[in-house]
Formats: structure tokens, sequence, C-alpha cells
């Protein structure tokens, strides 16, 4: 891959998210001191620019959310030259009015996992700023991307829970009730683990399912929330390409640059 190549966009693709470019595309391999990623990079074009994908559960869906190999694989996209990410993922929506085929672009997460390896700083003492996890500048861009035919809510908040199970009935009426507007499994360590990387990072989030706690019956189940993805996938990955063709700048945004005046224990790739 020359200089030229080296992809500075990304799009990490979720559930049901598995391709992004039209026709068949070279794979990429990365090796990483965190092993393999989920699935070889692809690296096409959008708009003449050089973009690279990553499906984040693998091209069959081999991983499930507490698998995914989080840390391999924004260390390999940051090695490719990439430092503005795309994240599209899957949601279940906590507001009523909030139903299946809403967009939302989240500004804030809370973190329900358990167990996931969340960063790159074991030793040394390096903090890094997260009190707003997304990047403002990506999130501007997703939201005057849509078209009519998306439904977008410009903020809200996602609490990624670990997974694979849905949330019991209680435990979707608690998270409501913190004034939370979704639930999501894969959002969290991947924003983190972005920002030590000094990348910009925002997630796009299509509402497929009123999760548990909203409404009676039996609760979400995976075919529906896929059968609901498929669906709207065709708008969304229009919201998607629209918004990787408006980005100005592909270098990381002040507010993503986290490291100033601090001695790394390694050199980023």
């Amino acid at each position: 891959m020359t200089s030229h190549d080296r992809p500075a966009l990304a799009v990490i693709g979720g559930s049901g998210f598995y391709d992004f470019f039209d026709g068949a595309m070279e794979p990429v391999t990365v090796r990483t001191p965190y092993g393999d990623p989920s699935a070889p990079i692809t690296v096409g074009t959008v708009e003449g620019r050089s973009v690279a994908f990553l499906p984040r559960h693998g091209t069959r869906h081999e991983y499930s959310p507490h698998t995914v190999p989080y840390q391999a694989n924004m260390w390999a996209l940051r090695s490719l030259g990439v430092r503005r990410i795309f994240a599209p993922c899957a949601v279940g929506s906590l507001r009523p009015d909030w139903g299946p085929g809403t967009v939302v672009i989240p500004d804030q997460l809370v973190d329900r996992t358990s167990g996931r390896a969340q960063t790159y700083f074991d030793a040394n003492g390096i903090h890094v700023s997260f009190a707003d996890p997304y990047c403002p500048d990506l999130r501007a861009v997703a939201v005057k991307s849509a078209d009519s035919a998306v439904h977008v809510q410009p903020h809200g908040t996602m609490a990624v829970i670990q997974g694979p199970r849905f949330s019991t009935r209680a435990e979707s009426r608690w998270y409501a009730a913190q004034g939370w507007e979704l639930v999501n499994m894969t959002g969290y360590p991947e924003a983190v683990l972005a920002r030590e990387l000094e990348m910009c990072y925002a997630a796009l989030a299509l509402v497929t399912d009123l999760d548990a706690g909203l409404t009676e019956g039996e609760g979400v189940r995976a075919a529906e929330v896929f059968a609901e993805f498929e669906r709207n996938i065709g708008p969304f990955k229009k919201l998607v390409h629209d918004a990787v063709a408006a980005i100005a700048d592909t270098g990381t945004c002040e507010h993503c640059r986290v490291h100033a005046g601090v001695a790394l224990p390694f050199e980023l790739p």
C-alpha cells in the first residue's frame, strides 16, 4: 500500500453491516501486538478518498460482543493511517418515541460491561480525558449528512451492556429511569481505545427494537433485531457514505488529542 493509498478515515460495521464498498475489494492483513483484528481490513474509495472498512463481528459474525478483539481492531486501523472513525451499530431504544428505524448520533455513553480489555496503558499512570467520549466534529458531520429518508436524533446516551444476552425487563426500566436513551453491546471499549490512540470516533446508532422494559410481551429477539436492521440498511449505509464524503479534514481534531505533554511508554502506531 502506497502512502497515497493509506486511509485516514475508517468505518467499523456492526451487526448486519458486513460490507461497505461496491464490488470486490482486496483485503489488507494487519498484524498487531494484540492479535488479529476481527477480519482483514478492506480499503476502497468514497468520493475519491481512501477509506478503510472493518466488520466489527467478523465477516460471518464470528465474534460475540464480549469476544470482539477491540484492542487489535483499533490498533490495526491506526497502523494503517486511520485517524477518524465512524462506527455504525445496532441499538435498542429506551424511549417509545424513538422507534425502530430511528438513527441516533450519541453524545454520551455509560459503561456497563465487565472483564473486557479496555486500555493500552496497564502501567505508567497514563490517564485520558473521556468526559465527552465522541468526536464533536464527526458527530456534527453525521447529523448534517442525514436526508429526509432517515429520522435522526442528534443527541443521546448509550448504555453499553456486557451481552451477549439482552436486558431483563427490570434492567431496561432502570436504564430508562436514569435518563439513558439507548442500549448497545459493543460501543465500549471501542470508543475509549480510539481515544487512547488519538483517533476521532463517533457512533451512528440504528434503533432496531424497543428494549425489554418498554413494552409487555416476550422481550427482544435476535432474529427480529437482524430483520429490522436489514430493512433499514440501505438508508443507513447512505448516511454513513455521505458522512464520510462530507468530512473536510482527515486528521485528529484537538478534542481527541489527549496525550499532549505526556510521556507515553511506547510510540503510537
